[in-house]
């Protein structure tokens, strides 16, 4: 397989070469270029013979001389080099699968794109991963590489995953250990059917992986009301939750004893349905898992009280309306707390919104829509501005999941909506309007 140059950086390497648009780019160095990975790993040499073949299929070959990792300087028509590639499995929790008839295109497409994983920090489940990418990744040492994990039972990995090679694929995790690749784990934990003595078998596999499995995060099934002809699945309640996050922390303390790291995490999600306290961010070490929900409230409210020691209150009055998913309402409105206790001239109100969207058994901040937001705030005197979590936004985008801008919302609402990053001075100077 070839790929087409759509561009040419002028006075790059290869421009200066004489590499063209609209030519084929065949190989760096003898090696065949498929996609992106294998663009980005050979061009990083300083020295490189580039094969390409031009548009009547004659092909020649040019010596290029540069800065070891400077780039060439293509461009081609996709990121990626190629199509991305989607799930070929039908798991009994996925969540695109609860999403509501009727929205984009693009939120209805499930990815499990090895190189994604390596690029962005995507999950993949590894059965969808070739033998020749298997051995790209070992060859090419692609590390750490994030893996949906969810059960080592095979038969019940099959089940969970709706694919019959879902069970075989766990032999990749050997594989990669063995060849010294990091494995962060994700396990998305369904009541009565992967936790229990299956998450008790799952950790004890993973921890016989050895060191090269670095994190492991455990993360509580997630069920909207358009589960119609789907998988009958339950929620976790306080009780279940408790045991299970009791289970989570006996197996930390086991792989911090004996290998000096905790390892295995509960979500945060987890500690707010069991109604616990969040661990203080000692506990969780280096944070390798945040983009799970591990350790986001401990590293915010740690980050807020570092911002909050150089604070000076202003004197100029401001009342900010900060709105949040139900299961964080609690926490952020204690850690709050310290603010109001140092600044009379602030007034933060905080509003849990109920996610009527997406159903009463979705409590998390990322999955509020604009919609709700709209219909929940409105009437209220919001003061100066409505702070909301950015993780409500989709990636790179300005609008929420239905498809409401935040332009609109804030039009609707009749004051600044203002998105917040998930960090602590980001979110005083946005309370105390600083960033505006």
């Amino acid at each position: 397989m070839a790929v087409i140059i759509q561009q040419v950086q002028p006075k790059g390497p290869a421009d200066v070469a004489g590499i063209r648009a609209g030519e084929k780019l065949l190989s760096i160095n003898g090696n065949s270029i498929m996609d992106v990975l294998d663009y980005r790993f050979y061009e990083a040499d300083s020295r490189l013979t580039v094969t390409v073949q031009n548009q009547q299929g004659e092909e020649r070959s040019v010596f290029i001389r540069k800065g070891q990792y400077e780039s060439l300087g293509l461009e081609f028509e996709t990121y990626l080099m190629d199509k991305q590639h989607s799930c070929r499995n039908k798991c009994i929790f996925c969540f695109i699968d609860q999403l509501p008839k009727g929205m984009r295109e693009s939120l209805y497409f499930k990815d499990d794109d090895s190189r994604l994983s390596f690029l962005f920090g995507n999950y993949i489940t590894l059965t969808n991963l070739s033998e020749h990418e298997v051995e790209r990744i070992i060859k090419m040492h692609i590390s750490p590489i994030n893996v949906s994990i969810h059960t080592t039972n095979p038969e019940l990995r099959c089940k969970m995953m709706g694919n019959r090679f879902a069970g075989k694929a766990l032999g990749l995790l050997k594989r990669f250990a063995d060849a010294g690749i990091h494995i962060n784990g994700q396990l998305v934990l369904c009541p009565g059917i992967n936790d229990g003595p299956e998450l008790e078998r799952t950790l004890h596999d993973l921890y016989a992986l050895g060191e090269n499995v670095q994190s492991i995060a455990c993360v509580p099934v997630g069920v909207t009301r358009y589960r119609e002809g789907l998988y009958p699945l339950t929620t976790y309640t306080k009780e279940t939750a408790e045991a299970t996050l009791r289970q989570i922390e006996a197996f930390g303390d086991k792989f911090q004893a004996e290998r000096g790291a905790r390892t295995v995490y509960a979500s945060d999600e987890f500690y707010l349905l069991a109604e616990r306290e969040i661990p203080e961010p000692e506990f969780y070490e280096d944070f390798a898992q945040l983009e799970n929900g591990v350790g986001l409230l401990a590293s915010l409210q740690e980050e807020f009280r570092f911002a909050l020691e150089d604070f000076v209150s202003p004197e100029k009055m401001r009342r900010v309306t900060i709105a949040t998913g139900e299961g964080a309402y609690a926490f952020l409105n204690r850690m709050l707390d310290e603010l109001r206790a140092k600044c009379d001239t602030i007034e933060c109100n905080v509003v849990p919104v109920h996610n009527d969207f997406f159903g009463g058994t979705v409590n998390v901040s990322g999955l509020l829509t604009g919609q709700d937001l709209f219909t929940q705030l409105k009437g209220r005197d919001l003061g100066d501005a409505v702070l909301i979590p950015c993780v409500t936004l989709r990636q790179q985008e300005d609008v929420f999941l239905d498809d409401m801008s935040v332009s609109e919302l804030s039009e609707k609402l009749g004051v600044p909506v203002i998105p917040v990053i998930n960090e602590g001075q980001h979110l005083l100077d946005a309370i105390t309007g600083r960033d505006t």
